[in-house]
């Protein structure tokens, strides 16, 4: 006998997010390629070749479809331009800390996107707080706090990264498109400030295509196909699969991250950091504990 349809959807789900989640856990082992091109450069790249490909994909799949009642509405518009503009930001913080000897802060950050998105609830949706949701916070807080002695000082990549993301969140979620057509929107109207900004350094010529090696100018070229490819396989996921499922599966990223950062790219790890993970660790258990008890 074959397994329910909705046993078989949950599985492709869990198989689509679950590739998604790895590959986006892998992507300092890519952008660690790149290193000798600056991460400005990168980004502006990223923006570019991501258009390409998504509108490319949107194409062949109708999503112009979607877009055409967004392009008439300034609402969607000017949300969507800060929604990139964060995503560009969250980009940026990522790539310049891989490249910069910060990938365990890096993971730091994505730990911390579950527990600011409570803390949004919070703050933005006038949502109410269970215990042990409030145990999470002061824990999470309380392991911020460490990392500014296991740091040296602010662990401003981290924060970055974690208030970025979790602020795109928030505006993506009150936007009527879909994940393909928001990112060929967000990526469109950053297009023009990334081309202009890629033309001025080829004007100086100091820009990595025609400059750099054959294979960092391939890794530069490939940027839009290995950032979509993981969302489009993400948003597929997600339409199969409950909320408490994918919040729990989002933990890959930040893991696989932290082993790169610690085992590979052997980042000092000194006792005050390690106990900070631990308290993060500690209140991503109680969250995520919350979270299965609350949807059961």
């Amino acid at each position: 006998m074959s397994p329910p349809t909705s046993d078989r959807a949950d599985a492709r789900g869990v198989a689509y997010a679950t590739v998604a989640y790895v590959i986006w856990g892998l992507f300092p082992l890519f952008w660690r390629l790149l290193q000798n091109i600056a991460a400005t450069e990168l980004i502006a790249h990223r923006i570019v070749w991501s258009l390409v490909f998504v509108a490319a994909v949107s194409a062949t799949h109708e999503g112009w479809t979607e877009l055409k009642p967004a392009l008439r509405s300034p609402r969607t518009l000017a949300l969507h331009l800060l929604s990139g503009t964060l995503l560009s930001i969250n980009w940026l913080t990522f790539v310049w800390g891989v490249n910069h000897d910060r990938v365990l802060e890096t993971s730091l950050g994505y730990f911390l996107v579950p527990l600011g998105q409570v803390a949004m609830g919070l703050l933005f949706l006038q949502e109410r707080l269970h215990p042990r949701q409030w145990w999470a916070i002061g824990l999470a807080a309380v392991g911020v706090a460490l990392q500014f002695r296991g740091v040296g000082g602010v662990p401003w990549v981290a924060l970055t990264v974690a208030v970025s993301w979790v602020l795109y969140g928030y505006l993506r979620k009150r936007s009527p498109l879909g994940s393909l057509a928001g990112l060929t929107l967000e990526t469109a109207l950053l297009a023009p400030i990334a081309v202009a900004y890629l033309l001025w350094l080829a004007s100086r010529g100091a820009g990595a295509l025609g400059h750099a090696s054959a294979w960092q100018q391939a890794g530069v070229l490939s940027a839009g196909v290995v950032t979509a490819v993981p969302l489009l396989l993400f948003a597929a996921g997600a339409r199969r699969l409950p909320l408490t499922t994918i919040g729990l599966l989002q933990y890959i990223v930040p893991s696989l991250t932290f082993l790169l950062g610690a085992f590979l790219y052997r980042e000092p790890l000194a006792p005050a950091r390690l106990a900070s993970f631990a308290f993060i660790w500690a209140a991503l258990v109680l969250y995520s504990a919350d979270a299965f008890a609350r949807r059961r």
